[in-house]
């Protein structure tokens, strides 16, 4: 059924509950706070997100559950969200499909819990969206042990992650390049990786970071799914469980629900996350993060414009400030309808592709005009500390090319819609 079909009775409950929540927890004082002062969410905060349900509902809950407090805590704060969505959404997701049951039993119930944490390490500084082209990192199989090599960079909450969801080229002269990659899971204290934080210019509050595996060995049994599949996961969706040993390559294909045995989330429903390929799923989680940022411009300077006075009336009576305002709006709604109904094509187990790319481009937009535009309404107190409006315009930048730049996804969509491709 279409999203605007779903639970509303379900959905207002659930909303409101994770917007107390965040009125409580993430105030604006303390996330100004933490913009100011942290490079990833405080450990009580975390703890208190875990408490909640956040970490578990992502994977547990009702198909939509995860999309609402996604919205709701991205709007008080995207740097929470970015590091929630990083460092368990990702390894939740890996883990879930992927995973062998030692490796579900292992890791799963840590992760609901928010006492395990887990970053994605994919890009590399050759390129972004050419990831095919680019990837240089590579692990060998020596014995019982591989043996990885290479760097990654713009790697989210790198720095706090005990675990690296590491992919790495196991294939060096394949038939394929597609079939090349494989995933690691590599402790992030092991000998020979080294983590640096990258300084930017927003959301302080969850660092990226650059990361160098220089001679690392992991246990033959740190591979996550089959050898050389990683690719065929990561960008079609393509969930092949492996058949056992340390490095041996799998045949047995599974469905959307990617079950295999061990710990498994509680709820029976296998949420958003599990519906699309998992960079699919990224552009939809970037698109909310974007849909954050454009809900908090937008509702400031709203209210802004309903209080700031000039030539003796709120400047929200000028035609120009309540045409900036009625555009926001109706960027949120386009960029809120086409996230949801895409994760809603999802579940129905609905190609998605092309609508995903749109989403993040769609949402990404509106980001950027709310948090623009909110600038101008603020004038000069936009470009001061005073006002949370120029984080927002700090924030946003990130997400026009974050995890791909809107002009590749155009490029994307386009060649989805049968034009030659373009790269």
């Amino acid at each position: 059924m279409p999203w605007y079909a779903w639970d509303e009775e379900h959905i207002s409950l659930l909303r409101a509950s994770i917007k107390e929540f965040c009125d409580k927890e993430l105030s604006p004082e303390y996330v100004r706070w933490m913009d100011e002062n942290c490079d990833f969410p405080p450990d009580d905060l975390w703890k208190k997100l875990a408490d909640w349900g956040v970490f578990e509902r992502g994977m547990g809950g009702t198909p939509y559950d995860y999309l609402v407090i996604q919205e709701e805590i991205a709007t008080a704060s995207v740097a929470v969200m970015l590091a929630i969505g990083a460092s368990v959404s990702f390894g939740q997701g890996f883990i879930f499909m992927l995973g062998s049951p030692e490796q579900q039993q292992q890791f799963l119930r840590p992760l609901f819990k928010g006492e395990v944490k887990m970053c994605m390490a994919l890009t590399e500084s050759g390129g972004g969206t050419d990831i095919l082209g680019a990837l240089r990192s590579t692990a060998v199989l020596d014995g019982d042990e591989w043996v990885i090599n290479g760097e990654k960079t713009f790697i989210t909450a790198a720095h706090v992650a005990e675990y690296l969801i590491t992919i790495a080229i196991t294939d060096k002269d394949p038939v394929d390049p597609r079939e090349s990659w494989s995933i690691f899971i590599v402790p992030s204290d092991t000998p020979g990786v080294t983590i640096n934080k990258i300084p930017k210019l927003g959301i302080h509050a969850c660092a990226c970071c650059e990361i160098f595996y220089d001679d690392v060995r992991v246990p033959a049994d740190s591979l996550l799914g089959p050898l050389n599949k990683a690719y065929r996961f990561l960008v079609q969706g393509v969930v092949e469980k492996k058949s056992g040993g340390g490095g041996k390559s799998g045949g047995e294909k599974s469905g959307g629900g990617g079950k295999s045995g061990g710990a498994k989330p509680s709820g029976g429903s296998q949420g958003p996350n599990m519906m699309m390929a998992l960079l699919n799923q990224e552009r939809v989680s970037t698109a909310i993060l974007s849909l954050g940022i454009a809900n908090a411009a937008f509702r400031e300077s709203l209210q802004y414009a309903k209080e700031r006075q000039a030539f003796g009336k709120p400047i929200g009576q000028f035609q120009i400030i309540q045409s900036y305002l009625a555009e926001m709006a109706i960027q949120i709604e386009n960029a809120r309808n086409l996230i949801y109904g895409t994760v809603a094509m999802g579940l129905l187990g609905k190609p998605a592709h092309i609508q995903a790319q749109m989403a993040k481009v769609v949402a990404a937009r509106a980001s950027e005009y709310c948090a623009i535009k909110g600038m101008e309404i603020f004038g000069g107190y936009g470009f001061t500390m005073e006002y949370d409006i120029q984080r927002h315009f700090r924030d946003y930048k990130q997400m026009v090319f974050a995890p791909i730049t809107d002009e590749m996804a155009m490029n994307q969509i386009a060649h989805m819609l049968g034009l030659p491709k373009s790269y």
